[in-house]
């Protein structure tokens, strides 16, 4: 597979992904109004009232999120002057790929990493670990200067803002059906006999549904990955520097520090290293990133 099949693969990928999403949050949304009674249309209003809302809350939370996230990671933006050889690269490969400079930042931390964030590429910024720029190789920190800025141009950050909502509004709505059922379950059990079946669903939905929103929200997060992967490739024509890196990251047994998981899905690999080692099928679906084998292989196979 090359790298512009590879890109357009997960491109489809993870926009049929996010429409199966925005049918699943209306589903949850519709089956809670029709188990509280509301008849077929008001229901569906009701839905469509909720992915509204959810809409406006995303506008004001990702309007600051690089500011947010970058102070969360204890970050400290750098100017030309501090590393001329990292600002040059990163110059370079936005020249190349059309995007405006991103803000640079470091964090003072030794363990190899590097996330990107930003509502759009006009507002984006990429932080460094100083354990990443040490580690490196120039090659291979181009790679991952490229990965990162894949996910400014992919507006990858823009999108798993978006799909942090959903999920939190899966959650919140959820958590509301659960508090009013039980409040109100003995006011409501004459006049809802009719809605039974769907009060009982309702709440097999409540419990379910936040477990598969976050199901959603983590294999969106592995396919974007896979996405930046190749875009990089596509933007340095080295695939194997990039490989060569992800390699010597996830061979670092060093956690990051300031990870957490609010924070992780957004690194190059996941900070928080596993305890046990052992990774089970069932264990990746709950995994921010793709296992770093498949990332590697896919890569190895670009031409």
């Amino acid at each position: 597979m090359t790298a512009y099949t590879q890109v357009t693969a997960n491109k489809l990928k993870t926009w049929l992904i996010m429409f199966f999403f925005a049918t699943f949050l209306t589903a949850v949304i519709f089956i809670f109004a029709f188990a509280w009674g509301f008849d077929y249309p008001s229901a569906l209003s009701f839905s469509g009232f909720a992915l509204i809302i959810a809409g406006i809350m995303n506008f004001f939370s990702y309007y600051n999120s690089d500011k947010i996230v970058m102070a969360i990671s204890g970050a400290k933006q750098i100017q030309k002057k501090d590393d001329p050889t990292l600002f040059r690269t990163i110059e370079n490969l936005s020249i190349a790929s059309g995007l405006p400079m991103p803000k640079v930042y470091v964090i003072d931390d030794s363990a190899p990493n590097a996330f990107a964030t930003g509502r759009d590429p006009q507002h984006a910024a990429i932080a460094f670990t100083s354990g990443i720029l040490a580690k490196l190789s120039k090659l291979e920190l181009e790679g991952v200067a490229a990965h990162e800025l894949s996910h400014v141009g992919n507006y990858d950050t823009r999108l798993m803002t978006i799909v942090s909502i959903l999920v939190g509004t899966i959650a919140l709505a959820a958590d509301f059906f659960l508090r009013m059922s039980f409040f109100s379950r003995g006011d409501r059990d004459e006049d809802n006999g009719g809605n039974a079946i769907f009060m009982v669903l309702g709440l097999v939905m409540a419990i379910l549904a936040p477990i598969v929103a976050t199901l959603i929200q983590l294999s969106i997060s592995r396919k974007r990955e896979f996405l930046a992967d190749a875009s990089s490739a596509l933007l340095t024509r080295d695939p194997d520097s990039l490989a060569n890196a992800l390699l010597k990251i996830s061979a670092d047994k060093e956690p990051l520090e300031v990870a957490n998981k609010a924070t992780a899905h957004l690194y190059i690999s996941n900070p928080i290293k596993n305890q046990k080692g052992a990774i089970t099928l069932f264990a990746n679906l709950f995994n921010t990133h793709p296992p770093i084998a498949d990332r590697v292989k896919a890569l190895r196979a670009m031409q």
